[in-house]
Formats: structure tokens, sequence, C-alpha cells
């Protein structure tokens, strides 16, 4: 089997055939955990999850880029939308985070790529910090995972730097860096404080040299796999709208990269997924 560790199958990229999406998943014994991105997209996570007896689980919380109102221009996945500003509510985010099926808090974390043109970045990225915080408190008083979402500025790795000073200030290190492409002292860096890092089709673009041979230097045991779909369609599939379905080109990347066999990979990234997520 194969855990899809983060996908957004409650957006509107499925709003058609979210059902038949997730029956290829199933019919594949592929599990997946969709991530909420804000209290509606959370909400639908866990619409979603209990339509299922097993195999389909929620994650819940605030993405940054929903602190304020913006136009996200994600025109290379073939996606543009306007966000809808909202502040992190703890008590209905605890109370979401409650219920049966849901699995850990997040996507929550920092983004300094996505940054509102109309306001003071300096306050929007102390306003970020603030709500991650916030987000690893309620993940922490819950004994959940909180599943990390990191872009940093162009051409940089700064807000892994800053995610790592939050994480030391919180106390709290139940944690996955999600879609990770920092460098290679940050991911050991994660690793030794006890996160795990989880990764993406990107790692199957022949231009993701770094984070291919990053894949190579990280034990199994610390990785997990996912698609963030629809977001990020590996090869042979780019271009086409990513589906969960897709995460076994993924562990075949890292079964290649690792020289590894491909149901080894697939096996050890399951049993970790489970353990981290309790399910």
């Amino acid at each position: 089997m194969l855990i899809d560790t983060h996908c957004h199958v409650n957006f509107a990229a499925y709003k058609e055939d979210s059902d038949k999406v997730i029956k290829r998943c199933l019919d594949k014994n592929i599990w997946l955990i969709n991530v909420g991105s804000q209290l509606s997209t959370s909400q639908r996570v866990l619409e979603i999850a209990h339509k299922y007896t097993q195999g389909v689980y929620a994650i819940v919380g605030l993405h940054p880029i929903h602190l304020y109102k913006m136009h996200i221009d994600e025109s290379e996945q073939g996606l543009d939308f306007v966000t809808r500003a909202e502040e992190f509510d703890y008590e209905i985010y605890k109370k979401l985070a409650q219920q049966s099926k849901v699995v850990g808090i997040g996507e929550m974390g920092i983004d300094y790529f996505h940054l509102p043109h109309d306001e003071n970045p300096d306050e929007v990225k102390i306003k970020q910090k603030h709500t991650f915080l916030q987000g690893l408190k309620l993940a922490k008083e819950l004994n959940k995972p909180i599943t990390i979402h990191t872009r940093p500025s162009k051409g940089t790795h700064d807000a892994y730097d800053d995610e790592i000073d939050i994480l030391q200030k919180a106390n709290y290190f139940k944690g996955v860096v999600h879609c990770f492409v920092g460098t290679e002292e940050q991911a050991q860096t994660f690793i030794d404080m006890g996160l795990l890092l989880s990764f993406t089709g990107i790692i199957t673009f022949k231009n993701a040299k770094e984070v291919q041979a990053i894949v190579k230097t990280i034990p199994l045991n610390k990785i997990m796999i996912e698609t963030d779909s629809p977001y990020l369609t590996p090869e042979p599939f780019r271009g086409s709208r990513n589906e969960p379905s897709f995460v076994e080109y993924v562990a075949r990347k890292i079964a290649e990269l690792k020289g590894l066999s491909y149901d080894e990979v697939a096996e050890v990234t399951s049993n970790t997924a489970k353990n981290f997520f309790n399910i």
C-alpha cells in the first residue's frame, strides 16, 4: 500500500469528480490525507473523510496565504485564485481538530513567496510567525502532529530558517515539513529536531538535482511521500491535474534515487505515516 500524506481533494479542482478521484486511490490500496488551508476547506476535508470508513483522513488548519486577501497566481499549475482574509480562531480550529478522522493540524507555517502588495511585509511576516506559533500551540495541546508549509522568498531558503527558530521557541517537534525543497543542512536540522520530511512530485523533475541529492542522504524512515495535488504533478504527467494516486511515482523515484526496491519504499513510508498520524 501507499499513503499520500498531503493532498487537497477538497479544493475546487476536484469539484466535479472528487469521489471518483478518491475511489481510484482506494482501488489501488492508496490511502490519502486531505489537508485544509482555511476554515471552509478544513470543514470540507472533514465532510469528505466522514464518507469513508477507512483510508481517507483529514488535517485542519490555516495556511499563511489566507491571512490576507490577495491574488495568487499559480498559472504554472493551471490555477489562479483570490484568497479571503481570515484570522486563526484557536477555539474553532480546536473544535474541528477534536473530531474523529482529524489526524493533524495544518497546513500552517511560513510563506514569504506570496505576500500582499498593499501591506507592510515586515508586519505580514510577524503575523505569519504568530499564527504558526498558535498552530503549534494547538498541536501541542491536542498531542497531534503539525504539517508545516514553507515557501521561502524567491531564490532563498529563508523561511526554513525562521521555522526552525519558531519550532525551538514553541518546543514542539511532532511535525512534518511538507514538500521539502530546502538545503541539506536545513534537512538535517529538522531531522535532528525530531521532525520528518515529506517529498512531492518535484523530485521527479529533471532540474530538481538539489532536492534529489537530499533524498539520497536522508534515512528512509525519516521520509513520507505526498502529491500536494492538484499541484506539482509528477513526471510523466506534468501539465495535467495532479491527483493522489500519482503518489506512486514519488515512491518509485525515491526507490530509484536510494537504490532500493519500490516495495521497500512503499512499506517503510506507509508504516512511518501510520505511526506518525496514528492511523
